[in-house]
């Protein structure tokens, strides 16, 4: 008799990594990009059209203007993922592990609080008060919908139920379940907060924070500005 093979197990596909959640801004990235527009077009019809130092200055205010521009309004950005938060600013980017966030604050403006007590704020999540107060208008209208509409149902219960049977309170529920009304940058906040809630205390969430500077910004901003400091002062 032969003894049965025992066949290995067929390799298990690996599990594919979560992607992150991206949050932009996107009117900072329109308006940047009509800035970065604006700026070349001026600068290159300059180098083009300009005599004597103009090319210069206009070369050397590019170089100076682009990277900021750039900076402020294309590059923010927030990834969270599983494990970590990372904050893309202007000029640095923070690594943040869970583990290490003790809170995310909305004030006038969003920042993560680290528990060493640093503050990083969220260029790309930017808090807008008319927004706020836009969305509190619409809630304060909702809920005083919502009260005259019990208050009707309690005058009227016998007649509207023999009508409307179980989708009046289906209505309610639905709108009850919608939640308050939220401006999308306090959205963006609240789901950041779900999930350090879920992942804080996970094993891969825990690590250092990390910051690193963008030489890449950085330098041809400096670079710019002191070429365009000293053709201005040559004059």
């Amino acid at each position: 008799m032969t003894t049965p093979e025992h066949q290995s197990p067929a390799p298990q596909p690996p599990v594919p990594a979560s992607k992150d959640r991206i949050y932009r801004s996107p009117a900072g990235i329109a308006g940047g990009v009509l800035l970065l527009a604006l700026v070349l077009w001026l600068g290159i019809d300059a180098v083009v059209a300009g005599e004597g130092r103009t090319p210069w200055v206009a070369l050397a205010a590019m170089l100076f203007l682009v990277p900021l521009i750039a900076a402020y309004t294309v590059r923010p950005a927030v990834f969270a993922g599983d494990d970590r938060l990372r904050v893309r600013n202007p000029f640095r980017v923070i690594v943040l592990p869970w583990g290490q966030v003790a809170s995310l604050r909305s004030g006038y403006s969003n920042e993560v609080v680290t528990e060493s007590g640093a503050k990083y704020q969220l260029w790309s999540v930017p808090v807008s008060l008319r927004a706020r107060k836009k969305a509190a208008r619409r809630e304060a209208r909702r809920t005083a919908g919502d009260g005259r509409g019990r208050g009707r149902g309690g005058a009227f219960g016998g007649f509207s139920g023999g009508l409307s049977g179980g989708s009046s309170g289906g209505g309610a529920a639905a709108a009850m379940d919608d939640g308050p009304v939220r401006a999308e940058t306090d959205k963006v906040m609240d789901d950041l907060r779900e999930l350090l809630e879920a992942r804080a205390k996970a094993e891969t969430s825990q690590g250092e924070v990390t910051v690193r500077w963008a030489y890449e910004v950085v330098g041809p901003a400096v670079a710019g500005g002191v070429l365009l400091a000293v053709l201005l002062a040559v004059g």
